[in-house]
């Protein structure tokens, strides 16, 4: 098996390698990486890497015993991109690049834009074909060109695809596996979307997915690349957007990944300064280099062109947009302008998203950051990021510190729930209760609540009752939907055995009735992002650690939410009612279905004609222990 030098098409490489150069080249996977091909005949395989300071490179795999210099690839520009075919290469054939560096030195490197790897330890490249998936989601995509992602239900539930179940022995499901498990799950639970940890190809299973070495290739732990389009058109053909977690913030450094990648930095900064992550122990991408910024946005325009995902959530955006992010005085250097704002991340993120939705325009692009930095979720055009959705982690910060607190300090930190409120409408919020918050000692969602047993689990409905009301996307993290006590361990299964327990069943069911509810009324969902869709009836009753407010549709329908957050039965409570009428409590976390103790009002409520909250009719109500309630008109 010998390359043929005569067989290099130079000049099909002059389009995608300029494009590539002037970091405008969203599918470079297309060019770069391993191609199966047939040249003059023969069938086999091309190879194209960017290596600009390398002095040589080969390619080296079984077929040739791993013995560098014996299929050497040369440069198709003169200049930094290498190419080699080899006749007789076929699928499923392990390979590196062996490059030589100017240091004389020979590293082994997978290729970054491989379709497919060995697994762990392993770490090989393999030759893959990423085409010929019959994808059955034509409805599916149909719908989502007419949807309105802004104004439409998304209650997403977020998943680590290795430890959600696993099987006898303690393995994982593989894709295919998963779907079969997974799809009935979360129909049945009445969630809207998936959202996967990274499954970018990845070395070391203790870091989630989160260091990346793979950002073409779905991770080998859990099948083949089509194995995962097969769980992907599962779910969209039973009604569930999927989304995935991606991390253009930093990579590790491993030998065999994007580190040093011929012999010095490449897709990292040259300068520590810049390029070193220390917390992380990473390198952080180069982003004012054009042949980086079309590695990433390759990457991300191929998760959903060729996996029809439906949106990606942008990991770390915070370590991106700023040069002194987790670095002590010293180990930083300000911008042009003497800014601690990192200029060339801001463009990169404006360009990648202006790319998206250029070519995906009905894509949800989630950014996971956590600063008050302006316009995250506004148009590139008017000076924002160009996202399209922002994790709330202010939100999320304050509300899992006030539960925490026990119910008699509440009180005094009742600006935790009403906070929130002063900027809700600045971006387009999703709620998050992820898996950062049930790790590291942070305790699972029902471990973080005061209180006995019993008050746990009401602290946890309540809780959710007012996520749900609060204006923004819902997400939240796989096993709090039936109330697992110890954090999550990525090493091992939820714990599904307690579901045999009554408490937790109910929890779980409540899980499904409110996520019944939130998606069938619009007046949680269709106007998120502005204050027509939400008013305060009450928010200063810090004593009573009751909140009440109003949640408005497009056509004027409304749900009134009453919170008590306390252990404490509030009976005869009255609060401001809008119009005249009779009302009824239509949804209520102390049901006995729940798991609760069934208090509060029964039957129709009337409005009185006493002044109350700024209006001139009023009702009475008895709010239960520790509990969220939703009201309607009834006529």
């Amino acid at each position: 098996m010998k390359p043929t030098e005569e067989k290099i098409q130079s000049n099909a490489s002059d389009l995608p390698v300029y494009l590539f150069k002037q970091g405008n080249n969203c599918e470079a996977y297309r060019y770069f990486g391993a191609h199966m091909e047939t040249r003059a005949g023969e069938a086999g395989v091309v190879f194209r890497v960017w290596a600009p300071h390398a002095v040589a490179i080969s390619v080296v795999g079984d077929f040739n015993s791993w013995k560098p210099g014996s299929h050497p690839m040369r440069k198709v520009d003169g200049d930094s991109v290498w190419e080699l075919f080899i006749p007789g290469m076929k699928e499923y054939d392990v390979y590196k690049y062996c490059v030589t560096t100017r240091a004389g030195d020979l590293v082994y490197k997978a290729d970054p834009y491989a379709f497919h790897a060995e697994t762990r330890p392993s770490n090989g490249s393999k030759v893959y074909d990423i085409s010929g998936f019959a994808w059955h989601d034509d409805a599916w995509q149909a719908a989502q060109k007419k949807a309105d992602v802004i104004n439409s239900p998304m209650n997403i539930y977020e998943m680590h695809a290795g430890s959600w179940k696993m099987k006898e022995g303690g393995k994982p499901y593989n894709y295919s596996e998963l779907a079969d498990e997974l799809i009935p799950y979360i129909t049945e639970m009445g969630y809207t979307h998936v959202e996967l940890l990274p499954i970018t190809e990845y070395p070391f299973d203790g870091s989630w997915g989160y260091q990346v070495t793979g950002y073409f290739a779905a991770t080998s732990r859990y099948g083949e690349p089509k194995d995962l389009m097969y769980l992907v058109d599962k779910c969209h053909e039973n009604g569930i957007g999927v989304i995935l977690d991606w991390v253009p913030a930093h990579f590790p450094k491993d030998a065999n990944g994007l580190y040093e990648f011929d012999g010095g930095p490449l897709y990292e900064y040259s300068d520590p300064r810049k390029g070193e992550h220390y917390g992380w122990g990473t390198r952080v991408f180069d982003f004012g280099k054009n042949e980086v910024r079309s590695f990433l946005m390759s990457s991300a325009s191929f998760w959903l062109k060729k996996y029809h995902l439906d949106g990606i959530r942008i990991d770390a955006v915070a370590s991106m947009l700023y040069l002194d992010y987790d670095r002590k005085d010293g180990e930083w250097v300000p911008n042009k302008n003497g800014g601690n704002e990192n200029l060339e991340a801001v463009e990169f993120l404006q360009k990648l998203n202006e790319n998206i939705f250029r070519d995906f325009p009905y894509a949800m692009m989630i950014a996971e950051e956590s600063t008050s930095w302006p316009m995250v979720t506004k148009p590139v055009f008017s000076g924002g990021l160009g996202f399209n959705f922002k994790w709330n982690m202010g939100w999320m910060n304050d509300i899992l510190r006030y539960f925490s607190l026990d119910g008699f300090f509440r009180k005094y930190n009742h600006d935790c729930i009403t906070f929130s409120m002063f900027y809700a409408f600045s971006e387009n919020f999703v709620l998050p209760i992820s898996h950062d918050e049930v790790v590291h000692g942070k305790k699972s969602l029902i471990d973080k609540m005061p209180g006995s047993y019993d008050e746990k689990f009401a602290g946890v409905r309540a809780f959710l009752g007012y996520m749900m009301a609060h204006p923004g996307k819902k997400l939240m993290f796989m096993g709090q939907e039936f109330g697992q006590f110890i954090e999550w361990n990525y090493e091992k299964g939820l714990d599904w055995l307690l579901l045999d327990y009554p408490k937790h069943r109910a929890l779980q069911n409540y899980f499904k009735k409110i996520n019944e509810f939130y998606k069938a009324n619009p007046a949680f969902w269709q106007i998120d992002y502005s204050w027509e869709g939400f008013s305060w009836i009450s928010s200063d009753d810090k004593d009573n650690s009751v909140i009440a407010f109003r949640r408005i549709d497009e056509k004027g329908k409304e749900i009134i939410v009453v919170c008590n957050f306390t252990n404490v039965e509030r009976c005869d409570y009255r609060i401001g009612i809008p119009k005249k009428g009779a009302y009824k409590i239509v949804f209520n976390s102390d049901d006995v279905e729940f798991g609760g103790e069934g208090k509060g009002n029964k039957g129709k409520l009337k409005t009185e004609s006493i002044n109350m909250h700024g209006f001139e009719q009023s009702i009475s109500l008895d709010l239960p222990p520790m509990s969220a309630i939703y009201i309607k008109k009834t006529r």
